[in-house]
């Protein structure tokens, strides 16, 4: 026999469970970092409308570091500037990130010496950025205890690093370049490229001349014309393919 469901027990599940929901959206909104609530950092810079979401990853060494206007920092985001916090790394910054970039959940961005993300740059979650890379010339001494080796890094702007990529130290990529999910990069990617693998290569390029070198397999999205309302896009969501297949008969046919 199925047990009888209690309704008050289950009635009190569902006000507990709103209440929960509703206070934990409270604590983010509240415990979200942007120039005018900053919290306990104090950043070299933050920009207008730049906000750190709430729960924070590992933040340190923060006022050498410079974040742009209108940057997502998503949950779980590290942010660090020196190899320990405490430090005095000097007048300079050492992480700069321009306006409208976007840095997906649990990412890691780790600047031993100089980071530069450019403007409109868009991170999957899960990409680890970093300056410094473990070093084992000694045989005998633990890799964990060996002196690390440094290079600056710089990402170009218009950049999309897909999610899981790693962008190891001395990488220097181009504007508007495709990396891969999962792809290792490191040394010289040109604009306008693709990059895919491990170590990443260039597995597509534009030119001018040549446009784009494998040619894409898909057409280009077409933009929705200036003037389209909500109403219409909602009425076109609506359409199945054989009215689709109609309109564009009418459209040739004009």
């Amino acid at each position: 026999m199925p047990k009888r469901k209690n309704t008050f027990s289950s009635w009190r599940h569902g006000l507990a469970q709103r209440a929960v929901h509703t206070a934990w959206a409270w604590v983010q909104r509240t415990g979200s970092v942007t120039a005018e609530h900053p919290g306990r950092l104090r950043f070299g810079a933050i920009g207008e409308a730049t906000r750190l979401a709430f729960p924070l990853g590992t933040v340190f060494g923060e006022p050498w570091i410079r974040l742009g206007s209108h940057c997502i920092i998503a949950e779980q985001v590290t942010l660090t500037a020196g190899l320990m916090p405490d430090l005095d790394l000097g007048p300079d910054p050492i992480l700069r990130i321009g306006d409208g970039v976007v840095l997906g959940r649990g990412s890691h961005v780790i600047a031993d010496t100089t980071v530069t993300i450019g403007r409109d740059c868009y991170f999957g979650p899960y990409v680890y950025v970093t300056s410094t890379n473990h070093s084992y010339d000694d045989p005998h001494e633990p890799i964990g205890r060996q002196w690390p080796r440094m290079e600056p890094v710089e990402i170009g702007p218009g950049c999309w690093i897909g999610t899981g990529a790693v962008i190891l130290p001395g990488a220097r990529i181009g504007r508007n370049v495709v990396v891969a999910a999962g792809a290792v990069v490191r040394g010289t990617v040109p604009d306008h490229a693709v990059v895919a693998g491990a170590p990443a290569k260039v597995v597509r390029r534009w030119t001018p001349e040549d446009g784009w070198q494998p040619p894409l397999r898909t057409p280009a999205p077409v933009p929705i014309p200036d003037g389209t309302t909500p109403g219409q896009l909602r009425a076109l969501a609506e359409l199945d393919e054989s009215a689709v297949a109609q309109l564009a008969e009418l459209e040739t046919e004009g």
